[in-house]
């Protein structure tokens, strides 16, 4: 499909339900994209939407669950780079029927949209993920990211001599970084209860319909699941910004 124009989504959805019952106390009294990365005064989804800002999004829809109204009264003040709507699921829907519901307020649904989990922090071109995608045809692409394991390993030869020791070497697989790119009959495609990671997105492998992108070299991306990524986070910045 080269050659062919194609528009660059300028909508989103945030996932921001998840409790982070490994961030607390952090998610005591909030849910955990809106735990701030410290030094810089801005919760995760702060730092997210100002991202897909950046990257050309003029319309996110946040999918609220665990103690949405925090989460709802932090975006009514925030001064913020695009417009917000939030959805709030009254029952659990799970990931799939989840993020089924969110899209219902997408407000161009005959167009592209991307998705990200809310306890994410990334950086990397959207709109080079976005190209792939459409050179793809791919109805849904993810984000695939190699991050770091978080021990030391030993290289040994085939007779078991050590040779080296490799402090937090980069994972020999590639994951799921939680960042999306989806056409417009994605949603369509989507289980209005249940897990699409176990039902659309098997469905659209075997079928040759779902693509992997890479994160380019260099690109930061951090999970934030435990009290060692706030810190390390903040660490990565403060390298960052000297």
């Amino acid at each position: 499909m080269t050659g062919a124009p194609h528009p660059f989504p300028t909508q989103a959805v945030v996932l921001a339900g998840g409790q982070g019952s490994r961030l607390r106390p952090y998610t005591d009294d909030r849910p955990k994209p809106m735990v701030e990365i410290p030094g810089t005064g801005t919760p995760i989804i702060g730092h997210q939407l100002n991202w897909l800002a950046e990257e050309g999004v003029t319309d996110a829809v946040v999918s609220c669950g665990h103690l949405a109204e925090v989460l709802q009264d932090w975006l009514d003040q925030a001064q913020l780079p695009l417009r917000v709507t939030t959805v709030v699921e009254d029952e659990p829907l799970g990931r799939g029927g989840g993020l089924k519901h969110a899209a219902g307020s997408l407000p161009r649904p005959d167009e592209p949209w991307y998705a990200t989990n809310g306890d994410i922090w990334t950086r990397f071109p959207l709109r080079e993920m976005a190209a792939f995608h459409h050179e793809r045809d791919a109805v849904a692409t993810l984000a695939l990211a190699r991050p770091r394991i978080p021990w030391g390993a030993v290289e040994t030869d085939a007779f078991g001599h050590v040779l080296d020791f490799i402090e937090a070497p980069p994972s020999p697989y590639l994951i799921n970084a939680g960042v999306y790119v989806f056409s417009a009959v994605f949603t369509e495609l989507l289980p209005a209860r249940g897990d699409h990671e176990r039902t659309t997105f098997p469905r659209l492998a075997r079928e040759r319909r779902l693509a992997g992108y890479p994160l380019p070299q260099g690109a930061y991306w951090r999970a934030i699941d435990t009290a060692k990524d706030l810190t390390e986070a903040a660490k990565e910045l403060a390298a960052q910004s000297r």
